[in-house]
């Protein structure tokens, strides 16, 4: 096989998925493949899957359709969470020719001989419980912002995730790797980190291969608040039970952490919490975002809520709803429950019919676009840093504070990547923030 072939690449799912895909990328392109984009002819297609939807299964004929398109000789290769957790359905699918589960993913180099098309897709996979070592991966999708992995897997047994199915153990990167992957990432002008795992406040378990924490989460914090040349470290979603007083206190005071959570509630019943095997109770969450907000008054706290789950009555729905309607965060998440295989939850009676699972999701998602609003408008007149993006979005340039707030101006490619001091004016009719310049010029 000559190395002068094209490969593209297709992620689905969360920030996880995508820094492994770009890690992926980067070994294909070391090896001397060219990389394209998803929507160009190529001789090989990746695509990165995810278990999360109800609908990945449809998602992921309609993706295969669109590169056969593209090349209907093309080498299809299925990777990621579905991959592990139905390889058969996969490699049924016309024109899916090599599936790979959660280890042999990372190996994909060593299975891609022949390029020849299979009637069959050819299944590689691992038992889960083989999915026990660790690789370290980051992705850079554009030049503001990188997704640095630093934790894998999950040990947690919530009733309704099959995460840990379809990834293992929890498990963590080195200390000292995920401090190199940091620097590597500054050397190439990004100005922002975002942490990603699968469950990031466990960081530290299996670190040298072993079930002991050698590091936790709050030494990881304070060691990446050392590197020089990253302006932002964003930390994605955490555990409520794992996210400590000493770590809200650091980031309070922290040098480049942004006052930045995004924290999973699920349920506002403690009943509901309980059977789907959450380690906390609201008391807890209420007091984390208590907690947050009174060192940090200005910080942005999104929330993860799971709508439909078996035993949610009316009365237990509107628990929730009322308890997200008091707390002082700044957006939701809504995901309307879907029946998982392999999972406890899946047999559990009361269960809550789809047309009333999906008029709850619809009344969260209206409380979340009035969450926003409501944050945006307390951040009114608050002198903040932007960086810009990099995508010219009808005549606009967006950026976000460190705060989240989500800002807009003409379109100027000069801004690209670049932080500014603003003070926010007024939200527009698209629900964007205006705001008047402090200082154009660039922030080292």
């Amino acid at each position: 096989m000559t190395n002068e072939k094209k490969v593209a690449f297709y992620t689905l799912g969360c920030k996880l998925n995508f820094s492994e895909t770009s890690t992926i990328a980067r070994d294909f392109q070391n090896q001397g493949f060219q990389r394209v984009d998803f929507e160009e002819p190529a001789d090989i297609y990746v695509i990165n899957t995810c278990s999360v939807t109800d609908n990945a299964d449809k998602r992921f004929k309609t993706i295969v359709k669109a590169a056969l398109k593209m090349n209907s000789k093309a080498f299809l290769i299925a990777i990621g969470c579905y991959a592990q957790l139905k390889p058969e359905e996969l490699a049924n699918i016309d024109g899916v020719d090599l599936v790979l589960g959660a280890s042999e993913k990372f190996k994909v180099l060593d299975y891609i001989e022949d390029l020849s098309k299979n009637d069959m897709g050819e299944i590689h996979s691992c038992e889960i419980d083989e999915a026990d070592f660790y690789v370290s991966s980051y992705a850079i999708g554009d030049r503001t912002r990188a997704f640095l992995k630093v934790q894998d897997g999950c040990d947690y047994k919530c009733t309704y995730c099959t995460i840990p199915l379809a990834r293992g153990i929890s498990r963590s990167d080195t200390l000292n790797n995920v401090l190199n992957n940091a620097r590597e990432i500054s050397k190439q002008g990004i100005k922002e980190i975002v942490l990603t795992g699968v469950n990031i406040g466990d960081y530290g378990k299996g670190e040298f291969g072993n079930k002991k924490h050698e590091h936790t989460f709050y030494d990881l914090v304070k060691a990446l608040d050392c590197v020089d040349g990253i302006h932002r470290v964003r930390i994605s979603s955490i555990e409520p039970n794992l996210l400590k007083d000493e770590t809200i206190d650091f980031v309070s005071q922290s040098r480049s952490f942004v006052p930045h959570f995004h924290i999973p509630l699920q349920s506002g019943s403690d009943k509901l919490l309980k059977m789907m095997k959450r380690r906390y109770q609201t008391d807890l969450y209420k007091e984390r975002v208590q907690k947050i907000k009174e060192n940090m008054p200005h910080a942005c706290i999104g929330v993860d809520v799971i709508v439909g789950f078996p035993g949610e009555t009316d009365a237990l729905f509107l628990k929730t709803y009322q308890l997200l309607s008091e707390l002082d965060i700044s957006y939701l998440h809504v995901f309307t429950y879907s029946e998982r295989p392999n999972t406890e939850a899946v047999e559990m009676k009361g269960v809550v019919p789809k047309n009333v699972r999906n008029k709850r999701s619809k009344m969260l998602r209206g409380l979340s676009v009035k969450k926003r609003r409501a944050f945006y408008e307390s951040q009114m007149n608050a002198e903040l840093t932007v960086l810009f993006e990099g995508e010219n979005k009808k005549g606009y340039i967006h950026g976000f504070t460190e705060n989240y707030v989500k800002v807009k101006s003409p379109w100027n490619p000069e801004l690209i990547n670049t932080l500014h001091r603003v003070k926010l004016r007024e939200i527009d009719e698209d629900g964007l923030v205006r705001f008047d310049w402090i200082d154009q010029t660039v922030l080292k």
